[in-house]
């Protein structure tokens, strides 16, 4: 989810559930400890919040780990599922399966040197070593390092020859195994994740596993957040779209007035009428406006006029379908 899921996006989405645990997108090591941007902000208003960590390197995860407990994070969660080439080159990511004692050397060491919860994400197998084994072998390495909860993509990856985009729809989903990871070590907390799209799914796996996570869909269908806190038996508040952007507008003015631009908050914000009559007009309005935008109430607002508009026209047509039917 890099580029995505960044401090405005997961704002945003906090406003759709309060009770989901939110990620970050995946910060390299080097990246927090010798780069120049401030990669750890958040809104308090994000928790419960987890930190996603890329990086091999038992010291500079420690270190990553230190300066995060300082800005308040309660959990950092190691990158071990990205296949892409450039983190591969970076050496962490789907191919530090290979190696469970690195992992567990950072697991370790972030223990030792904060209080932080850790947990890792990573994938079914690699390439030809994907076998309930190899899997096996992983988490129990892991696991004896201290490491408490997995996030398992139910696929494996291949780390040559396909992209990021074919790792996440070629390998077949197989959501048994991490079934028979759960079965296996019941201590663990093991959630799933990987093509789940619908309440629905997520009942489907509920009773198998503890958690399931949802990655793209929530991004390119937030609403589909809202029904989460209800699910989980949390309380579950009404809250309407024009809620949510009267919210967002006074947001995203604050973040203006601090000097960034509306286009850094809307362009997370093009889902939100998705499945309805409006949300081809919603897209485009705030696509076409946005980035040139410097009023956050206007690009919202803007929008969503347009999408009443789309509905109405929307309604007519039926109302006419109808009546001509009779």
């Amino acid at each position: 989810m890099l580029d995505w899921t960044d401090r405005h996006c997961r704002y945003f989405h906090r406003q759709l559930s309060q009770h989901t645990v939110l990620y970050t997108e995946m910060v390299t090591t080097g990246a927090l400890i010798y780069g120049k941007g401030d990669f750890l902000a958040f809104h308090p208003h994000e928790q419960p919040l987890v930190l996603q960590l890329g990086g091999s390197d038992a010291e500079a995860l420690a270190k990553s780990a230190v300066l995060a407990q300082q800005r308040g994070y309660q959990e950092v969660n190691i990158n071990v599922g990205c296949p892409s080439d450039r983190v591969q080159n970076g050496s962490f990511g789907a191919c530090l399966m290979a190696e469970p004692e690195l992992v567990a050397a950072g697991v370790k060491a972030i223990r030792a040197a904060t209080g932080l919860r850790v947990s890792v994400k990573t994938r079914l197998g690699i390439d030809d070593h994907d076998s309930d084994e190899f899997l096996d072998t992983f988490i129990d390495t892991v696991a004896d390092a201290g490491c408490e909860h997995f996030t398992l993509h139910a696929r494996k990856a291949w780390l040559k020859g396909l992209s990021p985009k074919q790792n996440r729809e070629i390998p077949p989903l197989q959501y048994e195994r991490v079934y028979r990871a759960k079965q296996r070590r019941p201590e663990l907390h093991i959630t799933l994740n990987g093509g789940v799209k619908t309440m629905a799914e997520v009942a489907q796996h509920q009773p198998f596993v503890d958690g399931v996570m949802i990655g793209r869909e929530a991004y390119q269908n937030p609403w589909l957040l809202t029904e989460f806190d209800n699910f989980m038996q949390q309380p579950n508040r009404s809250i309407e779209r024009a809620q949510v952007i009267e919210t967002m507008v006074a947001y995203t003015t604050a973040h203006v007035a601090a000097g960034g631009r509306c286009w850094h908050v809307a362009r997370h914000m093009l889902g939100l009428f998705q499945g309805l009559p409006g949300a081809k007009r919603w897209r485009q309005y705030l696509s076409q406006n946005g980035p040139q935008a410097s009023s956050p109430e206007a690009l919202l607002w803007g929008a969503f006029e347009a999408v009443q508009e789309a509905m109405l026209k929307a309604d007519e047509k039926i109302a006419e379908f109808a009546k001509n039917s009779g």
